[in-house]
């Protein structure tokens, strides 16, 4: 599995602010986390997804437009390192207390988006990102057990 790092998008957020973007970064580091512990070695993620994400290949398929938020670039990249599955997020700030996370799980070789999550964030932010990105990850995991087969239950 390919984790592609989370992008931030503030643009509409009522007050935007430098920190906005260490956001983004805790929830990249809390998905990987969370996956590296629950899936080990098959998690492919950091610096040698980020420079395939950057390469002139990856980026042919956007025009050149970052990699982390186009489905038809997470798929590249996932062709590049031979990886079936492959996750985006995206954190969203629309106030100092409201946050969106959003998230999908693509099924690389046919571009089928399995899940596709948005969760509203309220209250402190990066408890909430925190929360949103580890519920995230173990939906991620239970999916990609269950063969591709998304399940809102809670099973192990």
């Amino acid at each position: 599995m390919a984790l592609l790092p989370v992008a931030l998008y503030n643009a509409q957020a009522n007050l935007q602010e430098v920190s906005d973007s260490a956001n983004a970064v805790l929830s990249t580091e809390v998905l990987a986390g969370k996956l590296r512990e629950l899936l080990g070695k098959q998690l492919l993620s950091g610096r040698q997804i980020d420079s395939v994400a950057r390469s002139s290949e990856a980026r042919a398929v956007t025009g050149n437009q970052p990699c982390n938020v186009i489905v038809a670039c997470a798929r590249k990249v996932a062709q590049l390192v031979q990886a079936p599955w492959v996750v985006m997020g995206k954190v969203s700030k629309t106030s100092n207390l409201i946050w969106l996370f959003t998230g999908q799980l693509i099924y690389a070789p046919t571009g089928e988006i399995v899940l596709d999550d948005s969760t509203e964030l309220k209250g402190e932010p990066q408890a909430m990102i925190r929360a949103g990105s580890r519920i995230f990850a173990e939906r991620v995991v239970r999916t990609v057990r269950a063969g591709g087969v998304a399940n809102n239950f809670p099973n192990p």
